[in-house]
């Protein structure tokens, strides 16, 4: 019976041994949805040890949760909330590791008529003008925060009537434009995700107001920080910009790598 047990707890010692030590990373639900931590993270744990636990969040509870150091790293992609986070922590990094663009979806006969618009801020001026409903994330998320920049840049408010706050991710915005006859904003990765199933169409997409630069943030302090690190290196390695350049959505590349210009 002791030799029994003896082994027994050899094995469980050897399996514990094998598994990849884990670095837990919050990222936006965009990120996720679209599948490319899926298809590339594997690569990394293959090459370091580090076995990568996805939280999908809102950019906002993303830097909360980093901040409070619930998780070791973040992806996020709102700009502002990243110098936030920089500005409360003098040590961290914020590393930019690739970017795709915001689309601005709707009912394909676009009732506000934004796919003649001039830039994004005019066809978020045509959606309030002409009392069309809105999809929002309402959830603190990059896109969301992406949304208010718009709506200001548009010098609009639209009617609360006509907003749907779903205070959900990407994907069940989506799901709730379409059924509602909404237009929401969106990132590209995650609508070519979703195009199939839904009654909606890219109506207006391209233009500065529209970029959409994705970041790893690296906390000042933290147990993982050397890892958290290794993680944001990967990313930027050739392998790592090469596996985001191959990554595809319906046949078509969605995320361009950032290169070594990321390390702000």
């Amino acid at each position: 019976m002791r030799l029994l047990a003896g082994i027994l707890l050899s094995v469980v010692s050897l399996a514990c041994a094998s598994e990849p030590r884990a670095l837990r990373l919050a990222t936006t639900t965009s990120v996720d949805h679209s599948g490319l931590l899926g298809a590339v993270l594997p690569a990394f744990t293959a090459e370091s040890g580090l076995r990568v636990d996805v939280l999908a969040v809102g950019t906002g509870r993303a830097l909360a949760l980093l901040a409070r150091g619930d998780v070791d790293v973040a992806l996020t992609h709102d700009p502002e909330a990243e110098q936030a986070y920089r500005d409360s922590d003098a040590a961290a990094r914020v590393v930019a590791v690739m970017a795709n663009g915001f689309v601005v979806a709707g009912p394909p006969d676009d009732p506000a008529g934004i796919a003649g618009a001039a830039s994004a801020a005019e066809a978020f001026q045509r959606i309030a003008d002409r009392g069309a409903w809105f999809a929002s994330r309402g959830d603190g998320s990059g896109t969301h925060a992406r949304e208010r920049v718009l709506w200001r840049t548009a010098a609009r408010t639209p009617a609360l009537s006509r907003v749907i706050e779903t205070g959900q991710g990407m994907s069940p915005t989506l799901r709730v434009a379409s059924e509602r006859g909404a237009y929401a904003l969106s990132d590209r990765a995650t609508f070519l995700q979703l195009a199939p199933t839904l009654p909606l169409a890219v109506l207006f997409e391209g233009g500065d107001g529209l970029a959409n630069v994705y970041a790893i943030v690296i906390p000042g302090t933290g147990a993982r920080r050397v890892e958290a690190a290794q993680l944001a290196d990967w990313f930027l390695s050739d392998a790592g910009q090469a596996a985001i350049a191959r990554f595809r959505v319906a046949g078509e590349q969605v995320f361009t790598p950032a290169g070594d210009v990321g390390n702000r």
